[in-house]
């Protein structure tokens, strides 16, 4: 099973015309094993120190082959400027870590971050990645994990937890569409919905894409206290970082699986690229990239004038295009970011896309990110 948010498979899946087994139309049936609730009250358990350390380690790692640029890089950017721990960009191999639509350096492979850190991680973050059961992703969280790391999975980075048995016996959750397939599949776990996170002991959950803000804040809680994360949620623009979620309100309509399909086989028609320089802010990238993305009508390009990789506000290494040096000029390019706060970005890209491409195009974003967006 691919970890992968599924909408770019919906389009095959509509094919068939009953749908994808994983989103079906109408209410959500309980099945043995879910529980349906409205989180509000969930909290993540306060740091313990350990290994004399002064702030927590925190990876955050991806596979190498694909892993969903948000889930990544929103976990990585709150955490390194909250100031609160010490945080690894992580990837299970050498090279590379592909974001798509864009790719970076990390940090460290998990064998040097094993070197770096022999006592291990005292959290990792685990996204959603391309492949679920990659045998080295696995085999490196369940070490963590007994060494007494606290599993944070971001969206459906809890198939990933579940693949490596670390979800048996606990409650969780993921993206809105996986539900089902999830409750099938890993019937030894209690799959909530209708949260934005669930905080079981050292097993931390979250639902779709955009729940990787609050999560990320209601880490930084547990860790720097309220004040501290009240201070960064501020700043970024978020107004609540609770648990409080509805993902009874994603459904998968007749519609959206037209709009699905027919840009399937249209293909991405756009080239859309984003100029990025040192200090570039991370979460902005991530949310405006993803939400391009997901609308299936662009390709998009980080671009700089040198063509070299760039640095991030907090130290992410972007691999970027030079600029005017594509096989293919771009169609047009996003205005540089600006004062808005980072959270709010990805609200005036849905506002872009919808003014572009339509408020179908909108909706195929709005389901990808489980984000809960109201047209103003």
């Amino acid at each position: 099973m691919t970890a992968f948010p599924p909408l770019a498979l919906i389009a095959l899946a509509a094919l068939s015309f009953s749908g994808p087994s994983f989103a079906q139309d109408g209410p959500a049936v309980a099945a043995p094993g879910a529980t349906t609730t409205i989180g509000s009250a969930e909290k993540i358990a306060p740091y313990a120190p350990r290994f004399g350390r002064a702030r927590p380690v925190i990876a955050v790692v991806g596979e190498n082959a694909g892993t969903v640029m948000s889930d990544y890089v929103l976990p990585y950017g709150v955490l390194a400027q909250s100031g609160v721990a010490e945080v690894v960009g992580v990837a299970t191999g050498a090279g590379p870590l592909l974001l798509p639509p864009l790719k970076i350096r990390p940090g460290a492979s998990v064998a040097e971050f094993d070197q770096r850190y022999p006592d291990g991680a005292d959290y990792v973050i685990i996204p959603a990645v391309k492949h679920a059961d990659d045998p080295a992703l696995l085999a490196w969280i369940g070490a963590q994990a007994a060494r007494g790391a606290t599993m944070v999975g971001i969206c459906n980075g809890s198939i990933v937890l579940a693949h490596a048995g670390l979800t048996r016996g606990h409650r969780a959750t993921g993206h809105w569409s996986t539900h089902a397939a999830r409750i099938k599949q890993f019937p030894g776990t209690t799959w909530l919905k209708n949260t934005r996170y669930v905080a079981d002991g050292k097993m931390v959950t979250s639902a779709g894409i955009s729940a990787a803000l609050p999560t990320s804040l209601a880490l930084v809680e547990a860790i720097g206290g309220t004040e501290r994360a009240q201070a960064l949620a501020a700043r970024l623009g978020v107004a609540d970082w609770s648990a409080t979620h509805d993902s009874d309100a994603f459904r998968l309509t007749f519609g959206d699986r037209v709009s699905a399909v027919t840009a399937y086989f249209l293909r991405p028609s756009d080239d859309i690229g984003i100029e990025v320089a040192d200090g570039v802010d991370e979460l902005a990238l991530a949310l405006s990239a993803d939400a391009y993305t997901a609308t299936l009508r662009a390709r998009v390009h980080a671009l700089a004038h040198s063509g070299a990789q760039v640095t991030t506000r907090n130290g992410l290494l972007l691999m970027t295009e030079p600029i005017g040096g594509q096989a293919r000029p771009m169609d047009w390019t996003l205005p540089a970011f600006d004062a808005t706060p980072s959270a709010q970005v990805l609200d005036k890209a849905l506002t872009d896309i919808t003014t572009r491409y339509g408020a179908a195009a909108a909706r195929l974003v709005v389901l990808e990110t489980e984000y809960p967006w109201q047209r103003r």
